[in-house]
């Protein structure tokens, strides 16, 4: 039996986790298909699950966005767009997956098995949205809300209750006042579709590379290094 009919014999426990039943099987199935399965299955997966990633992007942004709206009356666009850039960026869908207990679950090539392709949060990232879109499809938006509130209310929660940090200009300061010099930001990868690219950017302080950020943007990426390199300094 190979991977993709055991994912199949094992669709009701996904199911389960995600605490939805589909009616159209077949999307779920094709959320978790990553393209370099597809280059190595040889006829037993066509299609993978980039397609769907692109619409979940989208879709995620639009229930997100709705929520905070509906929410948070009285808070300027501003505030709301960061908001939602916080809640629905590629750590974020990451830790969305790994908490559905998910990750595991994803059809990956021998190369991105043997990688730990499990474990890359680009990856995770891409099929929680992929995962989005097929309960889209399958049932609407209302209950893709149902679903995140289901399942990820006190996040949403969290985020909106804590005001966002701006991390690099804290490990600015830091630096300066230390080291009397800026960090430095650098990328050191590229990886994802060319319509959801994830940018890796690694920083360092006084000539010491203290960690790699992982965003949608060179400014989100540097934004996520910096908050590993004040977590690594121990600066609160």
């Amino acid at each position: 039996m190979n991977l993709l009919e055991m994912f199949k014999q094992n669709l009701s426990s996904v199911e389960e986790k995600l605490s939805y039943i589909f009616e159209n099987k077949e999307l779920l199935t094709l959320a978790f298909i990553h393209r370099s399965f597809v280059n190595e299955a040889k006829g037993s997966a066509v299609y993978h699950n980039e397609r769907l990633e692109f619409l979940g992007d989208s879709v995620l942004g639009l229930v997100i966005a709705d929520y905070l709206y509906h929410r948070l009356p009285g808070h300027p666009e501003g505030q709301l767009s960061q908001l939602r850039s916080r809640l629905v960026d590629a750590s974020s869908c990451a830790l969305y997956l790994q908490k559905l207990g998910l990750a595991e679950s994803i059809l990956l090539g021998r190369g991105e098995r043997i990688n730990e392709g499990h474990a890359k949060a680009s990856i995770q990232a891409d099929v929680f949205e992929a995962l989005i879109a097929a309960i889209y499809l399958d049932g609407g938006s209302q209950v893709v809300k149902s679903f995140l509130l289901c399942h990820f209310e006190a996040e949403i929660e969290k985020v909106i209750g804590s005001p966002p940090r701006n991390y690099k200009a804290e490990l600015q300061d830091y630096s300066q006042k230390k080291f009397q010099r800026a960090p430095a930001y650098k990328v050191v990868d590229e990886t994802g579709p060319d319509h959801a690219k994830i940018f890796h950017v690694l920083v360092s302080v006084n000539e010491n590379e203290l960690g790699i950020g992982m965003g949608a943007s060179k400014k989100e990426a540097e934004q996520r290094a910096a908050f590993v390199a004040l977590a690594k300094l121990d600066v609160k």
